[in-house]
């Protein structure tokens, strides 16, 4: 069996492959100021770790770093993203494909009877008609690139759904540690409120006692009787917090909890949050998978245009094929019995309604919104960054400030006992002092949440956790 005409086919398409007619991509300059504006006391780049720092560098408690790992591997948001990329990655390969000739064998076999009067014979005919062959069917020449457009637009949006999962990781350990610091801080909160109501029941029992004895007047047992109700009702409130925040982590972690995570109690102070270098923007830009997958989105749009613009010009498409045909089945493979076909087609459009014009307006207007979101992309990360400056400072200061609220709240309290005891002042002043250090113990963790929290926001807004397939767990 002779095949030249077939290989000189694939030759011919393989000469005839052309650059892409898509615009040279630049990348738009970014829209903001080419350096964070770093307050006075904020922590410059030391002996910190450095850019880009991983979750694992960042956390160091134990029992978050379990509850971080734990989400990666159950979280049903993340196995989506995951099953997003392994989708785009399918459909690239399907348009890479396009690349390349499809080339398949062909069989086909026919019998058939003709009437004598139909054949014009003295009888009826009976003819067969056998081939074998190797062919391809209308494989287009990629004279003007169009097909390798639409290949770059295919392998971008892979590209960027790769990104966004990496932005989904980031986000869930994020999630996962602002999750499980919030049900810590208000476990504290209730351990605190839980010792206050103590204390005000013990002494509710002192005031009545001193009531039925005559030392005390109706009026203070009132107001320490308001005291407990009080501190009751804010522990039926923390109490309910809790659990919300237990089952807001469970499903977000996406699996039961473990007894020792369920059991674990860390103060603010233990929860061992590295400390983070400032960088410099571009360092940020270059490593935020949010704003990667922007830009190659921006790329898949900038393809597009190519992809619009070849469809202007003539598109040639090859049909092709050699093998044998007889008209027995046992002489296909006989001397003489070679075949071929060769079928170019090719299509020039003349007149399309403006279809053609619509679809290229259509692209350019994709890519310009797709230039404007990378850029937004690009401010709102700059913007979380700077507000992450601006926060570490202030923070360290008002937590400085309830820190030592706390410690004068406390000796004021101590005070208002031995007053109350020594008959100078009410036990109204014992019940203020008492609701002082209870507002600034709660304040306290409260404040110092919110630090740890910023620390977080600031390590995702640097683009830190970038994670490799082995950090993703089971998604």
């Amino acid at each position: 069996m002779r095949l030249h005409t077939l290989t000189g086919a694939l030759a011919l398409a393989g000469l005839l492959s052309a650059c892409s007619m898509a615009p040279k991509y630049e990348t738009p300059l970014a829209p903001v100021a080419t350096n964070w504006a770093v307050p006075a006391g904020v922590r410059t780049p030391g002996n910190e770790v450095a850019l880009p720092i991983r979750w694992q560098q960042f956390f160091h408690h134990a029992q978050l770093r379990e509850v971080i790992q734990f989400t990666l591997d159950n979280n049903r948001d993340l196995r989506a993203a995951a099953l997003n990329v392994q989708a785009f990655q399918a459909l690239y390969r399907i348009q890479k494909s396009q690349n390349l000739p499809s080339v398949g064998v062909q069989g086909s076999g026919a019998r058939q009877r003709v009437p004598a009067d139909l054949a014009a014979a003295p009888r009826a005919v009976v003819s067969g008609n056998y081939s074998v062959g190797l062919g391809i069917a209308a494989y287009e020449l990629d004279l003007f690139g169009r097909v390798s457009s639409l290949n770059e637009q295919a392998l971008q949006q892979y590209l960027s759904m790769d990104s966004t999962h990496k932005a989904t990781q980031l986000s869930l350990v994020a999630a996962a540690a602002n999750a499980w610091m919030t049900w810590q801080a208000d476990l504290q909160m209730l351990e605190v409120v839980t010792r206050t109501l103590a204390a005000n029941e013990q002494a509710l029992e002192l005031v009545v006692s001193q009531v039925e004895n005559g030392i005390a007047t109706e009026l203070q047992r009132y107001q320490a009787q308001t005291a407990v109700d009080s501190a009751r009702a804010q522990h039926a409130q923390f109490t309910r917090t809790v659990e919300q925040d237990l089952n807001a982590l469970q499903v977000l972690v996406g699996t039961e909890l473990p007894a020792s995570v369920r059991s674990a109690r860390a103060l603010p102070q233990d929860w061992q949050l590295a400390d983070l270098p400032v960088g410099l923007p571009s360092q940020v830009l270059a490593q935020r998978p949010d704003i990667l997958a922007a830009e190659q989105q921006l790329r898949a749009a900038n393809a597009n245009i190519g992809a619009a613009r070849a469809a202007f010009f003539p598109s040639i498409s090859l049909t092709a094929s050699a093998g044998t045909s007889s008209r027995e089945l046992s002489g296909l493979f006989e001397g003489g019995s070679g075949a071929w076909s060769f079928a170019p087609q090719i299509n020039i459009p003349l007149f399309s309604a403006g279809r053609l014009s619509a679809n290229l307006d259509y692209a350019t207007l994709q890519k310009d919104l797709r230039v404007a979101q990378y850029e937004k992309s690009i401010q709102d990360a700059f913007r979380e960054v700077s507000d992450g400056l601006s926060a570490q400072r202030t923070y360290e200061l008002q937590v400085d400030a309830n820190q030592q609220l706390v410690q004068t709240s406390t000796k004021y309290l101590d005070l208002a006992q031995l007053r109350y005891q020594s008959g100078v002042d009410s036990y109204l002043t014992v019940i203020d002092a008492q609701r002082t250090l209870l507002s600034s113990e709660l304040q306290a963790i409260q404040v110092s949440l919110q630090q740890a929290l910023s620390e977080v926001q600031l390590f995702k807004a640097l683009g830190g956790g970038v994670l490799s397939g082995s950090d993703s767990g089971k998604s």
